[in-house]
């Protein structure tokens, strides 16, 4: 308690010297925190901060010289190395996965931690998840979500919510019903639920030994609502006083953790410990300042994963497994990941026009399958090969087995603990996802439409995609969510959407949305078995189409390269470049085109893309139509064609030209929805057009 305070003070003083930019204290919460830690297997057990948390961090064997280093944004932070703000805790040695500023969501990762913890341990020995917001935080829909699901699994958490009676400026009774954290363990039944003054230390103690044995032997999960105070503002951009009333300010200082604690050392011992602690932190901050900043050329790097290779440059006997070190790393991710050099490989002629997918080996035999049972056997195969896959979300499990059965049969073939369902609820899928992948498995969720994923964006686009490069490469999270997309199945406004352009977006995230059934077994194992995390996207109107079927190889080991795209059909007078479900589109419409040669590439990655296959193809032809379904207006589609009138200008004999979906949703009756999204007729127009300039 007496190392956060000091910490506290000298970070403030750090702050108004103007050698720091931002702080939030732990002032008034360090007894309920000191207690957690003690009580807590730092070997064992994982926790999962939020930003008061600075004496739960250094109970967990954070040094305050480490816990200076970050509020510095010096070289040698273990949070991220000067990439996040201060007070985002994160550890990788200490079992601390780096957090965020996104209020609650560590709350679902934690549930996923657990159920991890339940998978590993012995059953009445269970490591324990910690997880702690203020109490501003129950308000979110991930904190109810967390809780059911834990209590739900009788998983091994402890929620922390420490109540402070205030989020930032808004009390207590603004936020909750009858001002009350404690009601909220009513709704779930077998949730235990405690509740302690948090500025006592003694009593928080004896309130955490029985929630950490009660988790650890595998009852359940426990609620605590420890009453703390908040004895400094919100944070050092906040000004308290605009809010709270003298009289209650002092009124929380009666109850200073280290004033009412204080008979547990004598005043003699306490001065000794004052003075030690005091040189030590001075000492600290010194060596802290002293550190450089971080090295400007690496802010480009964990962006991805550092190692990156094509599951086809080997022979089979050396297949690569993502994650393993290689020598050809990716470096300098940030150019849009579009024109990838040679990491991204050049296609060359051997590209050709084969419908195989760059040959898939030589072992294609049997029937043709259609894509959705490629998806199947690639999911199986990947369950089969890897002990630590997990496919789950709604309605996958079971003879359900997916609404579009693609998890058919895999609960029977690997068991209800492989292929399981999980509770109608986005943003909990991709979270507990998380929290799995931070313990080193390898979740395969689903969201059953792209049009319902909205609930988990803060999942995605502030954990998910971030995860590696905001904690310095030290936890990576290889999910890889299956998305069915896309229209043309009389599914309206929200059966229909497409979502590949937002979500290319994010850096650190990979993209991919396969035309063939070779394809999408090939990219999804490749998927699976990459170290980054993959929005692996499914177009739903060629599930079952006979133009995608393909055979697949025998060779369980076989896998299509994320990034590579290929030229389905060759020509010299056009280019067009597409994905998904307008690649068969565009090549029925060239097949009955007379004395025009169109070269159709199909992209298959979105996020990386293959741009030196399209240069190629543009320096052939001089033409170019950009085809993709989503609406025209910062479709993914603009991207493409920007890149290509930047990097291909001297090639270019006409302007890039781009045909998408109207700018509408997209209606239900077949002749609304034939109006809104590409035809045949459209893109025989777009060439004619572009051919004419």
């Amino acid at each position: 308690m007496l190392y956060g305070r000091e910490l506290d003070k000298k970070m403030l003083i750090l702050l108004r010297q103007g050698k720091s930019f931002f702080h939030t204290g732990c002032m008034g919460h360090e007894a309920v925190q000191a207690a957690a830690a003690l009580s807590l297997d730092p070997k064992r057990d994982f926790l999962f901060p939020y930003y008061r948390d600075q004496v739960l961090a250094l109970g967990m064997g954070m040094t305050p010289e480490e816990c200076l280093l970050a509020f510095l944004g010096r070289e040698g932070d273990p949070t991220s190395n000067g990439r996040q703000m201060p007070q985002h805790y994160g550890h990788p040695s200490l079992n601390i996965p780096s957090s965020s500023s996104s209020t609650g969501t560590q709350y679902l990762q934690a549930v996923g931690s657990a159920l991890a913890s339940m998978r590993a341990d012995k059953p009445k020995d269970l490591s324990i998840s910690l997880v702690c917001s203020g109490d501003g935080t129950t308000s979110q829909g991930d904190f109810h979500e967390a809780l059911s699901w834990a209590t739900r699994a009788k998983a091994p958490v402890i929620f922390l919510v420490e109540n402070n009676g205030y989020a930032i400026s808004v009390p207590l009774e603004q936020q909750r019903p009858g001002a009350q954290v404690a009601d909220m363990h009513a709704a779930y039944p077998g949730l235990k639920f405690e509740r302690v003054d948090g500025c006592n230390f003694e009593a928080s103690y004896k309130t955490f030994e029985k929630a950490v044995k009660h988790a650890r032997k595998g009852l359940g999960p426990v609620l605590i609502d420890a009453s703390v105070v908040r004895l400094l503002p919100h944070s050092s951009s906040d000004d308290d006083k605009k809010y709270r009333a003298i009289k209650e300010l002092e009124a929380d200082k009666k109850r200073d953790p280290l004033e009412a604690n204080k008979m547990l050392v004598s005043a003699k011992k306490r001065e000794i410990l004052e003075k030690e602690i005091f040189e030590e932190v001075d000492a600290a901050a010194d060596r802290a300042l002293a550190a450089p900043l971080p090295d400007v050329s690496t802010v480009e790097e964990f962006v991805y994963a550092p190692a990156v290779t094509s599951a086809l440059s080997r022979g089979p006997e050396e297949h690569w497994i993502p994650g393993q070190a290689r020598d050809d790393s990716m470096e300098a991710q940030g150019d849009s990941m579009g024109a990838q050099g040679d990491s991204m490989g050049a296609q060359g002629d051997s590209m050709g026009a084969q419908d195989d997918s760059m040959g898939a080996q030589d072992d294609n035999t049997g029937a043709e399958v259609v894509l959705v049972d490629a998806i199947n056997r690639a999911l199986a195969d990947e369950l089969e090969r890897d002990e630590r896959v997990l496919v789950f979300g709604q309605d996958v499990a079971g003879a359900k087995g997916g609404v579009f059965t693609a998890t058919r049969g895999l609960t029977d073939k690997f068991g209800a603990e492989r292929c399981f369902n999980a509770p109608l609820a986005e943003s909990s899928i991709v979270g507990v996802a998380i929290g799995m992948a931070l313990r080193g498995l390898k979740p395969v969720p689903e969201i059953q439409f792209a049009d319902y994923i909205w609930t988990a964006m803060m999942q995605i686009r502030n954990e998910l995609s971030v995860m590696r490069y905001r904690s310095n490469n030290a936890w990576p999270v290889p999910v890889v969510i299956r998305v069915p997309v896309g229209g043309y199945i009389h599914g309206g406004l929200c059966h229909s959407q497409n979502i590949e352009a937002i979500f290319s977006h994010f850096p650190g995230l990979k993209v991919v949305l396969p035309s063939t059934a070779l394809d999408a077994y090939g990219l999804l194992k490749s998927a699976i078995r990459d170290d980054d995390p993959v929005l692996f996207l499914e177009h739903k109107s060629l599930y079952r189409q006979n133009f995608a079927k393909s055979r697949l190889p025998e060779n369980k080991d076989w896998c299509l390269p994320i990034g590579k795209g290929i030229i389905r059909t060759q020509g010299s007078d056009i280019t067009i470049v597409t994905y998904g479900a307008l690649v068969q589109r565009a090549l029925d419409v060239v097949r009955e085109l007379e004395q025009v040669s169109v070269e159709v590439i199909d992209l298959r990655s979105i996020r990386p893309y293959d741009f030196d296959l399209v240069a190629q193809s543009v320096r052939k032809t001089g033409r170019v139509l950009v085809l993709h379904e989503d609406t025209r207006f910062m479709g993914f589609g603009a991207e493409l064609a920007a890149e290509i009138s930047e990097k291909c200008f001297q090639d270019l004999d006409a302007p890039v030209r781009r045909l998408a979906g109207l700018e509408t949703p997209v209606p239900y009756a077949t002749n609304l929805e034939e109006q809104v999204l590409p035809q045949p007729s459209w893109i025989e127009k777009a060439i004619r057009e572009l051919l004419a300039y």
